[in-house]
């Protein structure tokens, strides 16, 4: 008798995959075009793809469940991952995008201040021996920015362990730094400045 109850109760990931997993056809050819489904498996829609028939073309996230878009992914022609944009404004549209290594990992973010995919103002470096956030990326090892918008990186900072290790300025636009400031556990500790022809600092001051 239990075993007769238990085969009419109904599979509760069979009953989620039936409830979020919903295509949508195109009504003149008859192919897929949409795919919904529920990444976080918590019983609510969270990503839509674009598909082509079998193929999937990008889909489109919304991980916090906030009713706005914060991740873009897009594949190509054989349905690998090529690109990932992110939403960091969380304001539902992309100004940071990132291409996977052939494993999968990202190692690279190219961020726009102003969500401009053309208008690149900063580069992000991860390691890729840390552990992943909710977003899928890394800890920071080295951040490039161009802080006056002229197309050249003017900021340069290092990274260990997620810490902030050196942060250098080009403050008159010839591309090299100019005045670089050092950080032991997220302390000042030293300044230099007054680069020579080679580029090395011939002014030390010490924070203590």
């Amino acid at each position: 008798m239990a075993a007769l109850v238990c085969g009419a109760c109904a599979d509760p990931e069979r009953e989620r995959l039936k409830a979020t997993t919903k295509p949508t056809y195109d009504e003149r050819t008859g192919r897929l075009k949409e795919l919904t489904s529920d990444a976080n498996r918590n019983g609510r829609i969270d990503t839509w793809t674009d598909m082509d028939g079998s193929r999937p073309v990008r889909s489109r996230m919304d991980r916090n469940e906030d009713g706005r878009i914060d991740r873009w992914e897009y594949y190509d022609e054989g349905g690998r991952l090529v690109k990932v944009g992110f939403s960091r404004r969380d304001d539902g549209k992309p100004d940071a995008w990132a291409e996977p290594a052939a494993d999968g990992r990202i190692s690279r973010v190219l961020v726009s201040s102003t969500a401009d995919e053309s208008k690149i103002d900063r580069w992000e470096t991860l390691d890729p021996s840390s552990i992943e956030d909710a977003a899928g990326l890394r800890s920071l090892l080295a951040v490039e920015e161009d802080t006056n918008r002229d197309g050249r990186a003017d900021k340069w900072e290092k990274y260990a362990g997620g810490q902030l290790q050196t942060a250098a300025f080009d403050e008159n636009a010839d591309g090299r730094a100019d005045r670089q400031l050092t950080y032991q556990g997220g302390a000042l500790v030293l300044m230099e400045s007054e680069p020579d022809a080679s580029g090395r600092f011939t002014r030390r001051v010490e924070v203590k």
